[in-house]
């Protein structure tokens, strides 16, 4: 048995990525904002709903297919953007997106992303969107609409939950530099993890592929890109700004990270196709509600027509099951993909994907589900407070 084939779950997976990884960088991965409260929230916010079965039905074979942004998936299950991805594995985004492919689904590379969306859009020929800021420099916006437009991704999603960084304070108590550098604090860490540290450390510079060209990157120090973009995020943005946008790109469009029905009818009302509730997986404002359980009034609020997407502390197959009841389109998962790749490159993706998509088929099979697309909120309910093990 190889060392991935011994991970029976995405736990296992990130203990592995925890080994691999110097402590700096696992904990950039791992982390959210301030006391960490709606990290934690997000996952443990899944137990307090009950799946309810149906029996008898004929479950010899389970239909999964759906669509995300208009496009075809296997399963209803999409990999959400994540930045900085080759710090976790030198083959980047394109080990993530290689292993979306034969999985049949959508991958979504981040603007903060180490691989060039032409490049991207080059080596993967599976559905694909990118995920967008509305800049200061509205050129540089529309210069990203119009290189996805030629690249051929199939939508845009647009983060809405930045207008300043998270309070992540493990990166400040690591001592975490972008790109990474030996320091003082580091130095142990790094040096415990050759395998990782050599390559990393020695091999080609971190880069924010997709902007470096607008300033001589990283030339004045290793932060210069990295401030350069944060100089753009732009507290002003406004509603008027996504109409702008979805007028530019006038195709699949989802504004991500919304967490209010208000919210979600003002995003469709301004042109966008969907939503992804989400608050950034914890790393932003600490004390926002967990998704999934936002997910049933976002859905009442916007109708059937739009994409739903729950995006954040999605660890199990049934997670995804209970989000669908609740009134998702589908889920998205970002940390867990990293932790595969950290583990194992590209062969964890896929390990993960699979353990994912086995659960998925069996929680379907034992709710007595035949098709995702009968799944309804009676399949799924609230734990009534106090409620033990039984």
């Amino acid at each position: 048995m190889t060392r991935l084939a011994r991970a029976n779950n995405v736990a296992d997976l990130r203990l592995m990525a925890r080994r691999r990884l110097p402590r700096p960088i696992f904990d950039y991965i791992d982390g959210g904002a301030d006391d960490e409260v709606s990290l934690r929230r997000n996952a443990a916010a899944f137990a307090d709903y009950e799946l309810v079965p149906d029996v008898l039905n004929d479950v010899s074979a389970i239909r999964t297919e759906t669509r995300i942004f208009g496009q075809p998936s296997r399963w209803p299950l999409m990999l959400s953007p994540t930045g900085l991805t080759r710090m976790f594995h030198g083959e980047a985004e394109l080990a993530v997106a290689r292993a979306a492919a034969r999985h049949g689904l959508l991958y979504s590379l981040s603007t903060m992303g180490t691989t060039r969306l032409e490049d991207l859009a080059q080596a993967f020929a599976g559905p694909k969107v990118f995920q967008v800021y509305i800049f200061k420099d509205r050129g540089l916006t529309a210069e990203f609409v119009a290189r996805c437009r030629e690249a051929g991704f199939h939508g845009l999603a647009l983060t809405v939950d930045t207008p300043v960084a998270g309070n992540r304070e493990r990166d400040r108590v690591s001592g975490l530099s972008l790109p990474p550098k030996l320091t003082l604090r580091s130095l142990l860490s790094f040096a415990l993890h050759p395998a990782w540290s050599l390559p990393a450390l020695t091999g080609s510079k971190f880069d924010l592929a997709n902007v470096s060209h607008k300033v001589d990157a990283l030339a004045s120090g290793p932060m210069s890109l990295f401030d350069y973009i944060g100089g753009q995020f732009d507290r002003s943005v406004g509603w008027r700004d996504v109409e702008w946008l979805a007028r530019e790109w006038n195709g699949p469009l989802a504004i991500k990270g919304v967490m209010t029905p208000e919210d979600a009818r003002r995003a469709i009302a301004c042109g966008a196709t969907g939503v992804m509730v989400s608050n950034h997986g914890g790393r932003q404002l600490d004390g926002a509600p967990a998704p999934i359980d936002q997910i049933a009034a976002v859905r009442d609020a916007v109708g059937d027509a739009p994409d739903l997407i729950c995006d954040g502390g999605i660890r199990r197959g049934s997670d995804v099951v209970k989000a669908l009841a609740l009134g998702a389109t589908a889920c998205s998962i970002g940390r867990p993909y990293l932790y595969g790749l950290a583990a194992g490159g590209e062969p964890g993706v896929d390990r993960l994907l699979t353990l994912l998509h086995e659960e998925f088929e069996r929680t379907l099979t034992l709710a007595g589900i035949n098709d995702v697309a009968a799944l309804s909120r009676r399949h799924v309910r609230r734990r009534p407070s106090g409620t033990g093990l039984g």
